[in-house]
């Protein structure tokens, strides 16, 4: 198999890409904030929430927890959702590396 454009990449940059690409959705960062809000919560939950299908809510967690965003438990016939503690360490250590990076910039 021929070498992708990924590959030309860090693990970190194409982690950190995969991560930001899962939150550009409006309806992603709506159950980040549903999640952080009730620090845990089962999927009919979020549907009650949010004015989307339960299918399209499914298929929003599935995308986040691709992502590593979320991570979830089956608890009987439900899953519990929550924020994946490690995922959102890692965002937060890369911003802050640019914030810190820009604050000392000198740019045109």
């Amino acid at each position: 198999m021929g070498v992708t454009k990924t590959d030309h990449f860090t693990e970190q940059q194409n982690q950190i890409a995969m991560i930001t690409k899962a939150l550009g959705h409006p309806a992603r960062i709506a159950i980040i904030e549903y999640l952080l809000k009730v620090n845990a919560c089962i999927c009919s939950d979020i549907v009650e929430e949010l004015p989307l299908a339960q299918s399209t809510i499914s298929q929003h967690l599935k995308e986040l927890k691709n992502a590593g965003l979320i991570k979830g438990n089956i608890e009987g016939t439900s899953i519990c959702y929550c924020i994946d503690e490690k995922t959102f360490s890692l965002l937060k250590n890369y911003f802050k590396e640019i914030v810190i990076h820009t604050n000392n910039q000198k740019c045109c």
